[in-house]
C-alpha cells in the first residue's frame, strides 16, 4: 500500500513524500533504494514485483520516494546527493529496516552498516554517461551540435536536463565523483545471477518475472532459509 512520510530537505524544512510499503510488522524488514534517474523508470515495475514476492515469503519491504523522485513536489534541481543520503537516514528512522536492497546507482545512497544486497551497483559517473550519451544522440538527430565535453561543462556550471531529469550543478558534480561505498555487510548481486540482460539496458520500461523470482529468492533464502 502507499503511505506518506516526512523527508528532510537539503536547505532545511521537510517534504511530504510517498512510500510503497508491504508492512505487516514482521521481523525481516527490507528498505529498497531503487535505481536512479532514467534507470529508475525502466526498473520500477521490476522493483515492485520483487517486493510483492518478498511479501508472499513473509518479508516486509519499503520503497520510499525522496525529494525530486516520481511525483514529488520538491524540485529535482534543488536536490543534492548528500540531501538524498540524509533522506535515506530519515527513512531508516521511519521504517526501521533490518536489511537493505539497493539497485544500480541506488548503491550510492546505501546506509552504512545496514546488512543487505546490492544489485549490479554502479557509480554516479556511469549513470551520467548513459544519459549524456542519449542526449548527444538526440542532438545529432535534431542536427544540433552537442558534445559530451560541452554537456559536462554545462552540467558542472549551471546544471543540465538529461533524459527528462533536471539536475542541478551541485548534484551533477557530486555524481561525477560518487562511487558506492565499501561494505562488508552488503553482498553484491551480479546481473548474471538473475539470468538475462539488465532491464536498465532496454529501450523502454519492462519487466522479467524470472529475474524478479531470482532476486526475491536470493533475499528470502538468506533471511528465511528453508522457510522461504
Amino acid at each position: 500500500m502507499y503511505t506518506s512520510w516526512t523527508c528532510p530537505l537539503p536547505a532545511g524544512g521537510t517534504s511530504d513524500e510517498i512510500a510503497l510499503t508491504f508492512d505487516q510488522g514482521r521481523s525481516n524488514r527490507l528498505l529498497v533504494i531503487p535505481a536512479l534517474f532514467d534507470e529508475a523508470n525502466k526498473m520500477r515495475r521490476h522493483t515492485v514485483e520483487v517486493m510483492r514476492r518478498l511479501d508472499h515469503s513473509g518479508i516486509d519491504s519499503f520503497l520510499p520516494d525522496l525529494p525530486g523522485w516520481n511525483d514529488s513536489l520538491a524540485p529535482l534541481q534543488n536536490q543534492t546527493l548528500d540531501g538524498w543520503r540524509a533522506g535515506i537516514a530519515a527513512a531508516m528512522e521511519e521504517f526501521q529496516p533490518s536489511h537493505v536492497l539497493t539497485i544500480r546507482a541506488g548503491a550510492l545512497l546505501a546506509p552504512d552498516g545496514l546488512p543487505g544486497w546490492r544489485h549490479a551497483p554502479t557509480g554516479g559517473k556511469q549513470a551520467l554517461r548513459a544519459m549524456l550519451r542519449a542526449r548527444t544522440i538526440a542532438a545529432k538527430e535534431a542536427e544540433r551540435e552537442e558534445t559530451m565535453d560541452s554537456l559536462q561543462a554545462l552540467g558542472r556550471s549551471e546544471g543540465i536536463e538529461l533524459a527528462g531529469w533536471q539536475l542541478g550543478a551541485e548534484m551533477f558534480a557530486a555524481l561525477e565523483e560518487a562511487t558506492p561505498p565499501e561494505s562488508e555487510v552488503q553482498a553484491e548481486v551480479a546481473q548474471s545471477l538473475l539470468g538475462g540482460g539488465g532491464l536498465w539496458l532496454r529501450a523502454e520500461p519492462d519487466e522479467d518475472p524470472e529475474q524478479a523470482d531470482a532476486m526475491a529468492a536470493i533475499i528470502a533464502i538468506a533471511l528465511l532459509g528453508g522457510d522461504a
